[in-house]
């Protein structure tokens, strides 16, 4: 006998604790809304501008040595992490007031300072247009993303399930970048990725409880809507849970053990991951029952095809 998390005759009552949850999950989405506002985003040099350096030195890197030694010789903020082997450090430079030359001027400092004995794998300079570009195509691939979700589950289900998904997703999205904005978190080109990643792993759950929906909806054709979402959702629930639990463990072993670029990478996926899965089930379903979903809508629709 596999796994079972939760026990096969569950019949928790979902919908009953929908205007609840529903209070709840909006007072969440309000505060990280709020927060975009009010604090912002701590974008990093990929959205700001600066400098980026990967280094390589000789033998496993003295971090504490190096902030230092950068300490002082450019305006703002260095920071300074190791990443992959111990060897390898990244390097980050605030953008620096003057235009090209002073980011040009504050890279030969660094360069002078750090000697010969390490080798460059890489040195990027951000620009403002580049920085532009960069946020745009962000907000770009997030919006274009919950149409894609639209569309998909639209032709797939209904539109009631398309409007349903897409007002979760937005949701499970608004999340993850207030997390961003609350904790002041560096907002970069990986925060884009743990956005998109959490409405793509969201979605699957959706899917997953919208097709069981639509199998009862075809079985208990008198059951009344209400009680045929909680059979749905309760039926789902386990797999539900089990893959979620599966996938966090694994992120929680990367945000531990990883290391600091790992960790940053990873703790939006985390938030993202759990409140996706918690939105799926007590979201994305009850909310069918306030756009009139009906089940001779889908014999129509199986009768066209």
């Amino acid at each position: 006998m596999g796994l079972q998390l939760i026990p096969y005759n569950t019949n928790y009552d979902f919908v009953a604790k929908k205007n609840i949850i529903f209070g709840i999950l909006i007072a969440i989405a309000l505060i990280c809304f709020g927060s975009m506002f009010t604090r912002g985003f701590n974008y990093g040099i990929d959205f700001k501008g600066g400098l980026l350096l990967e280094i390589r030195t000789q033998g496993p890197a003295d971090v504490s040595k190096l902030r230092s030694d950068l300490h002082g010789i450019v305006q703002g903020e260095v920071s300074i992490q190791e990443f992959g082997s111990p060897n390898d450090v990244l390097i980050r430079v605030e953008k620096q007031p003057g235009g090209e030359k002073a980011q040009l001027d504050a890279l030969n400092k660094i360069k002078e300072k750090l000697g010969t004995s390490v080798d460059y794998r890489q040195v990027v300079t951000v620009g403002p247009k580049v920085s532009e570009d960069l946020v745009r195509n962000g907000i770009y691939a997030i919006f274009w993303s919950l149409i894609a979700m639209l569309v998909y589950i639209w032709f797939r289900f209904e539109w009631q399930f398309g409007v349903c998904s897409v007002i979760t997703l937005a949701h499970d999205a608004l999340i993850v970048l207030g997390l961003f904005t609350i904790f002041q978190l560096e907002f970069n080109e990986t925060a884009i990725i743990a956005v998109l990643i959490t409405v793509t792993y969201s979605i699957n759950d959706t899917v997953v409880i919208y097709d069981r929906i639509r199998e009862n909806l075809r079985k208990f054709k008198k059951m009344p809507l209400r009680d045929l979402i909680n059979k749905s959702i309760n039926e789902t629930l386990s797999r539900t849970i089990l893959t979620s639990t599966t996938t966090l463990l694994s992120l929680l072993g990367l945000y531990f053990f990883g290391g600091p670029v790992i960790a940053a990478f990873s703790l939006p996926i985390i938030v993202g991951i759990a409140a996706g899965t918690i939105s799926s089930i007590t979201v994305s379903a009850p909310l069918l029952l306030h756009v009139r979903l009906r089940p001779d809508q889908l014999e129509g629709k199986e009768e066209a095809a």
